[in-house]
């Protein structure tokens, strides 16, 4: 499912207009890049929570010649799905 069709299957759901359920979509993504953005979690009780993983400096490898580099401390999206959630997918 790409996020057109999410955006279609929420509207269908939600009974709103393919439109409003495209800006629904969109203000949720847009709310939670804006809460990680800022160093906040994002928590969906049953669903699961939205974090900033942090990854410290370190060294890499260059796969096609070998050749170690310097990898720069980092910030990631995290994901962690909430258990009732995890039950639903495993059946």
């Amino acid at each position: 499912m790409n996020k057109s069709e999410l955006a279609d299957a929420v509207a269908e759901k939600a009974g709103l207009t393919k439109a409003q359920g495209a800006d629904v979509v969109n203000a949720f993504v847009c709310v939670i890049e804006e809460t990680l953005a800022d160093g906040g979690e994002v928590r969906i009780p049953g669903f699961g929570s939205f974090s900033v993983a942090h990854r410290a400096a370190g060294k890499a490898r260059n796969p096609r010649t070998g050749e170690m580099i310097d990898r720069p401390a980092s910030k990631r999206p995290k994901f962690k799905a909430g258990k009732s959630f995890k039950d639903r997918v495993n059946g």
